[in-house]
């Protein structure tokens, strides 16, 4: 199991945090991207296995969550590609998982820079998606705010629920690790992403995904209520050259009903 380190470091004027595991040697680094409302601390028993990077996107964790950051599929872009430039990674592999999917607007104009694949439950940067309930409350001016500015642990615990397949709320630990980090930053940043995208934005975003060309490895939970499962093969198809794979008894976290997942990424990416 690869030893874990933590980094702090500017990256275009916002505090970045992020984790650390050596790869295998002669392995590609890969980078995880996580998803909302969670942080790099979701990536952790992944990278025991594969070592790579993981970082706390800006607005989220314990990075930077600045009003004046560009809190939008194109501006988590720009600051991923200089993420990328400032930890020295040149060829790597990528792994999202749901709103770390704005790492796919990265790899489009760069394919040739990524080894391999992994999309888990992403927000679809295709055409058809309309957003799951929760994300139309926090796309709505004034509601929005107030469904953030009203959120109590106990709330965000009962709504967890219908995220995985395992009887009763997430796990108490991520619960936790989850609502430390729930901040007015990062309501903030939740409001400003998810306003930034209605439909027509998230398909121009992923309208180049076929020119990516790595092999590619999509998990579509067979219990999402957020993404339906049809955005799994819509991924698949799009990017060409990726195998599709249904993991059933599995919710949008879908290691956390299914550890095997965290097996099937590190065979895939050690391939």
């Amino acid at each position: 199991m690869a030893a874990i380190s933590d980094h702090r470091s500017q990256v275009q004027d916002v505090e970045a945090f992020w984790r650390r595991a050596e790869p295998d040697a002669g392995a590609a680094p890969v980078l995880y991207l996580h998803g909302v409302p969670t942080s790099s601390d979701g990536w952790l028993p992944f990278l025991a296995r594969t070592g790579g990077i993981a970082a706390d996107l800006p607005g989220f964790g314990r990075s930077g969550k600045p009003a004046s950051f560009d809190y939008s599929i194109p501006g988590y872009d720009r600051w991923i590609e200089a993420f990328l430039d400032h930890t020295g990674i040149d060829r790597f592999s990528l792994v999202v998982h749901d709103w770390g999917s704005v790492g796919l607007a990265t790899a489009q104009p760069m394919p040739e820079r990524v080894d391999k694949l992994v999309v888990m439950a992403a927000v679809p940067l295709l055409p058809g998606y309309r957003w799951h309930r929760i994300a139309r409350l926090w796309r709505t001016p004034f509601v929005g705010e107030m469904f953030q500015g009203l959120s109590t642990k106990w709330a965000f615990k009962q709504l967890s629920k219908e995220a995985n397949v395992a009887p009763g709320p997430l796990p108490q630990e991520e619960l936790d690790r989850i609502w430390e980090q729930f901040d007015h930053g990062t309501q903030r940043a939740i409001l400003k992403l998810y306003r930034s995208a209605p439909p027509e934005v998230l398909a121009h975003a992923g309208q180049n995904l076929g020119r990516i060309g790595a092999p590619a490895l999509v998990l579509t939970p067979d219990s999402d209520p957020y993404i339906g499962a049809e955005f799994g093969q819509a991924y698949a198809d799009a990017l060409g050259n990726a195998e599709h794979r249904v993991v059933e008894r599995a919710g949008h976290y879908l290691w956390l009903d299914r550890p095997d997942v965290i097996d099937d990424v590190a065979a895939f990416l050690s391939g």
